[in-house]
């Protein structure tokens, strides 16, 4: 009965052990929330989204050159390429963890014990063969295999490989996100390169209105029909505009080297045509409907690959946990003389265990790295929430701006238009001495700076056209 009894009660203690091993803290994290809008607040709304390859919307042979260029010499984008192998190589590493570890090795050691010792009594009085005893000390000599594997009974291990195929996953959208951000750039210094270019020869056709100017106010002058302060007045006018040409070729020097940057490679001129700027018309955008920016948005799908690595990553710490089984096999041979150590069955020595082993007390660590793994979960929640949020943001925030910059593009070519005829209209005025020559100077700044503008503006809607082509996912595939 006590027997009994002794059996039930080891039984019970051995089923608190188990439960006590598996059961673990419970936290409930976040859902994420993957609910959009069920369309942009836009005219260009359309079914497809336009999903186009960068070198279809990009049609300018010199940008065309540039981007190729980038893709295969940006140094951070290379160094992104190389992460995305370390993550290909963790994938491999993790997978191997839930397959068998094997060893082959060989070794050997000399004993010696002490004669008054219950081995070294039984040495002495055994006999390997007739008239042959142990030799004292006693050699050792073996060889052959070991193999232990942990039995992914609660998925942990694979688990733990499918969150490094996820990281992977995600570092791969990683870098289709940066190349995409890295051809938008390289598209908007090129376009602020060719705005430079041409504000740079409006301001010296202006400049030599502005001499011209300068020579009939000199005219006048001698006719005394203005003063010296007039020719004072238009020579400080040529001189700032002649100062200001420099400001702009720095401008030039440094957008260039910016995106010799982006390309890799030392400062050295652009290849441009900047006569076409006036005449480029940007391309309609069609943005589709918001949840197709879960499929086209790089950023946002490698949110979702983090949040898939970060509820991979809570199972897995999860299952720390449970029990774990492990199994340990030896197969070699193993004999006191080399020459018997090929002798079979005699020298062969093998060994098979198993052990299950579970965390009981201070399991604090444990603990702790489980918490972490939820509270990264949540992060991840959150990140996924705000890319999804941001990504809506930007498309329409550049829908408004293209609209926008075309109706005010449209209304500065009519001011340019009439503050250039009234360039004409006060010069002939002032040499009918029925404008003062304030009312020329005044009028050749309005008209540089709505030209200024204008450029400026024509620069924006490029701009503009980039980004939402950016912003609704494309540059990448």
């Amino acid at each position: 009965m006590n027997k009994k009894r002794k059996i039930i009660y080891f039984g019970m203690a051995g089923i608190l052990f188990l439960y006590n091993a598996c059961i673990g803290p419970s936290l409930t994290p976040r859902k994420e929330n993957k609910t959009l809008p069920a369309a942009f607040k836009s005219s260009m709304d359309s079914a497809n989204t336009a999903k186009t390859k960068w070198k279809v919307f990009f049609t300018d042979p010199n940008l065309v050159a540039l981007i190729d260029s980038a893709l295969k010499n940006n140094q951070e984008l290379n160094i992104m390429l190389q992460e995305i192998n370390i993550a290909k190589n963790e994938v491999k590493a993790r997978k191997g963890l839930y397959l068998p570890f094997g060893n082959v090795g060989a070794g050997a050691g000399i004993e010696k014990v002490g004669r008054y010792t219950s081995q070294g009594a039984n040495d002495a009085n055994t006999e390997i063969m007739p008239g042959k005893k142990f030799p004292d000390p006693l050699p050792n000599y073996l060889y052959g295999t070991t193999i232990s594997w942990e039995i992914d009974i609660w998925k942990k291990l694979r688990n733990s490989k499918n969150s490094a195929v996820a990281k992977y996953l995600s570092s791969i959208e990683g870098k289709n996100f940066m190349v995409t951000h890295l051809i938008s750039e390289i598209a908007n210094s090129y376009y602020e390169l060719m705005a430079l270019d041409n504000q740079l020869e409006i301001l010296k056709k202006n400049i030599e209105i502005q001499q011209n100017a300068l020579e009939i106010v000199k005219l006048e002058k001698i006719a005394t029909r203005v003063t010296e302060l007039a020719v004072k007045k238009f020579e400080a006018e040529v001189l700032k505009n002649q100062s200001r040409q420099y400001f702009i070729v720095q401008q030039i020097t440094e957008t260039e080297n910016r995106i010799n940057f982006l390309i890799g490679r030392f400062p050295q001129p652009i290849t441009r045509n900047s006569g076409t700027f006036n005449n480029l018309v940007p391309d309609t955008i069609y943005a589709g409907i918001p949840s197709q920016l879960l499929q086209n948005r790089p950023d946002i799908r490698q949110a979702e690959m983090d949040l898939t690595a970060a509820k991979l990553d809570v199972k897995v710490a999860r299952a720390n946990f449970y029990p774990s089984l492990m199994i340990n096999a030896r197969l070699g041979y193993q004999a006191f003389n080399p020459q018997y150590l090929v002798q079979t069955p005699l020298s062969l020595a093998y060994t098979l265990a198993g052990d299950l082993v579970a965390p009981v007390i201070n399991r604090n660590a444990i603990k702790a790295n489980y918490y972490s793994a939820n509270s990264r979960q949540i992060q991840a929640v959150y990140n996924f929430e705000r890319t999804i949020l941001n990504a809506h943001i930007e498309v329409v925030n550049q829908l408004s701006n293209i609209g926008n910059l075309k109706k005010s593009y449209d209304l500065k070519v009519k001011q340019v238009e009439a503050l250039t005829q009234s360039i004409d209209i006060s010069t002939v005025l002032f040499k009918s001495a029925r404008a003062d020559y304030m009312e020329v100077l005044l009028t050749q700044r309005d008209a540089l700076e709505s030209k200024f503008e204008l450029v400026e503006t024509k620069k924006q809607q490029m701009n503009a056209v980039i980004n939402i082509y950016r912003a609704l996912g494309g540059g990448w595939n």
